[in-house]
C-alpha cells in the first residue's frame, strides 16, 4: 500500500487526544492504520511503539502521518501502550492496535465526554470488523452491559474493553498502572477496568465511538491466544479477587489441562507468573466485587459478553 496522502491542514492539530501505536512486525497493517488515522481531522499526534521488530523501524519516521516513534529493544507487548501514554503531551490517549483505526469523529466524541465529566476515566468504543463493517460480539455485549453504576456518566458501565477501541483520561489510566506486560496481549484490559472502578474512575461503554478493526494476517495460532487469555483471566482473580474464588478458578484449569491443550497451556503459563502476580495482590473494594459478580451471574445465566 501506498504511504502517499494527503494531509490535512497541519494548523488543525488535535491538542486533545493522543493515539498510541504498539506494533511488532506488521508493516503492511501498520502502514494502512497510519494512513487512515492520518486523514482525521483534527489531526491526532501519533505515537508508535515498536516491540523489537524485526526488520527495524526507521523508515516510519519519514511517514506522511508524521508519527513520533519509540523503538524498544525487545517486546514489552501491551506495556508498549503505556508507555507510548508517558510519552503523551495530551490528556486524552486513544490507542490503536496496528491494524485499527479510529471512525472520523470517534476521538471528538470521546474527548467531549471527558471533558464534560471529570469523573470518566475510560471510554470503550464499538468495534467494526473487516471491510464489511461487521459488529464484534464483545462490543455488542457490552452495550447490553448489566453492569450497575453512577447515572450522571453517559453509556453503559463496563468492567472490559477491547484495547484497540479505547480512549482513556491520560492520569487516571497512568495512575492504576497501565497495561502490563505481564500479560502480554490477551485479556489484559480486565484488569485496568478493575483499576480504574475501583479507584472511583467512570469506565463506560460509548456506542457513537466508533473504531474499525481489519485484524492482520500474522496471528498466533487461536488455541494460543485462547490459553493466553484463560491464564490471564486467572492472574487476574489472584490479583484482585477473594482466595476463594481464585482457588476455584485454578481448580478447574488443573481439572481441564489433563484433556484440554488450551488449559495446560494456560497452567503451566499460570505457574510462570503467578509470583509475579501475587506481589500486587489488593483486594477489590466491595461495591467492584459486587458488580463483578453481578456481571458473572448475568454470564452463568447466558449472557454472552464475558469480560465486559
Amino acid at each position: 500500500m501506498s504511504s502517499k496522502v494527503t494531509l490535512p491542514d497541519r494548523r488543525a492539530v488535535d491538542h486533545r487526544t493522543s493515539v498510541v501505536i504498539a506494533t511488532r512486525n506488521r508493516p503492511d497493517s501498520l502502514d494502512r492504520t497510519l494512513h487512515a488515522l492520518s486523514t482525521l481531522q483534527p489531526l491526532p499526534r501519533i505515537i508508535v511503539v515498536d516491540n523489537g521488530s524485526d526488520g527495524g523501524v526507521g523508515r516510519l519516521r519519514e511517514h506522511p502521518a508524521r508519527p513520533r516513534v519509540i523503538a524498544l529493544h525487545r517486546n514489552r507487548a501491551a506495556a508498549a501502550r503505556t508507555i507510548g501514554a508517558r510519552l503523551a503531551d495530551t490528556p486524552y490517549v486513544a490507542f490503536s492496535d496496528d491494524d485499527s483505526w479510529w471512525d472520523p469523529q470517534a476521538l471528538s466524541r470521546a474527548a467531549d465526554a471527558f471533558d464534560r465529566h471529570p469523573r470518566l476515566g475510560l471510554v470503550a468504543g464499538r468495534v467494526l470488523v473487516g471491510p464489511r463493517h461487521e459488529p464484534d460480539p464483545v462490543t455488542e455485549a457490552m452495550a447490553a452491559s448489566p453492569v450497575p453504576g453512577p447515572v450522571d456518566l453517559p453509556g453503559r458501565p463496563v468492567l472490559g474493553c477491547l484495547a484497540c477501541a479505547t480512549v482513556v483520561r491520560r492520569d487516571a489510566f497512568l495512575a492504576v498502572g497501565g497495561f502490563r506486560e505481564l500479560f502480554r496481549i490477551g485479556g489484559e484490559e480486565t484488569l485496568l477496568c478493575y483499576d480504574l472502578t475501583a479507584a472511583g474512575w467512570g469506565v463506560r461503554y460509548l456506542d457513537d465511538v466508533v473504531a474499525h478493526h481489519h485484524p492482520a494476517p500474522e496471528r498466533p495460532p487461536s488455541w494460543r491466544r485462547r490459553a493466553l487469555e484463560r491464564r490471564n483471566a486467572a492472574l487476574v482473580r489472584w490479583m484482585r479477587r477473594p482466595l476463594r474464588v481464585a482457588v476455584a478458578d485454578s481448580w478447574r484449569l488443573v481439572r481441564d489441562a489433563g484433556r484440554d491443550r488450551v488449559a495446560r497451556a494456560a497452567l503451566v503459563g499460570l505457574a510462570q507468573t503467578l509470583p509475579v502476580a501475587l506481589a500486587e495482590r489488593r483486594r477489590l473494594p466491595a461495591h467492584v466485587e459486587e458488580a463483578v459478580r453481578v456481571l458473572e451471574r448475568a454470564e452463568a445465566a447466558g449472557w454472552d459478553g464475558a469480560g465486559a
